[in-house]
């Protein structure tokens, strides 16, 4: 039987993560994983320089299992041998890992990612086409609204009034899109000004 993945969204901020290669795939990783704040070591034998100006800890050596001791992440970047051995130890410890490349040993697949004024969409292929994942990102980015912050600042406004008045689950998302269909009701009689 084939399992769905479950989508999430980890909070790295100020936790240790580890990064299992010192290439080009494993410097790629990095940005992502330092933007979310996580205190990222890198193991590998030999590391590239653009990984060694990084604001992460690195360890030129080979990956040992108790690498992973106080790791709540791990990314495997390495040869498909060591990354075996990264999941072999990864799973015994009940820690995800994110085999780059090579899904048979991933417990967790990176997709393609949105980021747009405080939203964030990932897409997966559930491992079989990334490039497929970042077609598909690239075609969400064009999509979204361009006054997608006005949304996120309407929402809160909202959700803030309707905690203070219970207002129960089921009836908030119809007054949001009535909400946000204001905001461009507003924006058009706003234009239709601006023509006189």
């Amino acid at each position: 039987m084939n399992q769905e993945l479950f989508p999430a969204f980890l909070k790295l901020g100020g936790r240790p993560v580890l990064v299992v290669g010192g290439g080009p795939v494993a410097a790629s990783k990095l940005a992502a994983l330092l933007a979310a704040g996580a205190r990222v070591t890198v193991v590998a034998p030999v590391i590239a320089d653009e990984i060694a100006a990084r604001p992460v800890r690195l360890e030129r050596r080979l990956f040992r299992p108790g690498d992973l001791d106080e790791a709540w992440f791990v990314v495997a970047a390495a040869p498909p041998e060591v990354n075996r051995e990264v999941a072999r130890a990864a799973e015994a410890r009940r820690i995800f890992v994110n085999a780059v490349d090579d899904p048979a040993h991933a417990s967790v697949y990176l997709g393609g990612v949105v980021r747009k004024d405080g939203v964030t969409l990932a897409i997966s292929t559930d491992g079989r086409a990334p490039a497929v994942a970042g077609l598909i990102r690239e075609g969400l980015e064009q999509l979204l609204p361009a006054d997608l912050q006005r949304w996120l600042e309407t929402a809160d406004v909202l959700r803030h009034d309707w905690r203070a008045r219970n207002v129960p689950m089921e009836e908030r998302r119809p007054l949001l899109l009535s909400a946000i269909n204001r905001l461009y009701e507003e924006r058009a009689a706003a234009g239709a000004g601006a023509d006189a």
